[in-house]
């Protein structure tokens, strides 16, 4: 039913991630699906990494950790962005095309108030993709 999974992953709350993660590995092993694990940065140092580069250094060790753990293969893919508070939405979404994702399985939160206001990222993809998205609190 599903030949590409796509995970967006937050690296620095990554510790939020575990259900998600679990959630995708069984889905691509019932399917035979590929995944494909998206990591957004931006080219100004952050708390993640200093730089891109150093950035998809870590997605790539993540994506190794997990395809030993899960035992499914996790490919990297690391995206920028100019902004991740204003563009996240619309870089998950070119990359979710990009790899030809036919589920994207994304983590979210407990709503609290701003959610009311302001929609999440994951309520967003899953109002505006046109492949299934899986939203797993």
């Amino acid at each position: 039913m599903f030949s590409r999974i796509m995970i967006p992953i937050d690296l620095g709350h990554i510790d939020q991630m575990d259900k998600a993660i679990a959630v995708t590995a069984e889905l691509a092993k019932l399917h035979g699906a590929e995944v494909h694990v998206v990591g957004v940065t931006q080219s100004q140092p952050s708390e993640i990494a200093r730089n891109p580069a150093a950035f998809g250094e870590k997605l790539a060790a993540l994506a190794s950790e997990l395809s030993e753990k899960q035992g499914v293969t996790f490919t990297p893919h690391t995206e920028m962005s100019h902004d991740i508070r204003l563009d996240l939405d619309d870089v998950l979404a070119r990359a979710a095309t990009a790899i030809g994702a036919d589920l994207i399985v994304m983590a979210s939160h407990v709503p609290g108030f701003a959610d009311h206001i302001f929609a999440s990222n994951a309520g967003y993809i899953a109002s505006h993709s046109s492949m299934s998205v899986f939203v797993v609190r």
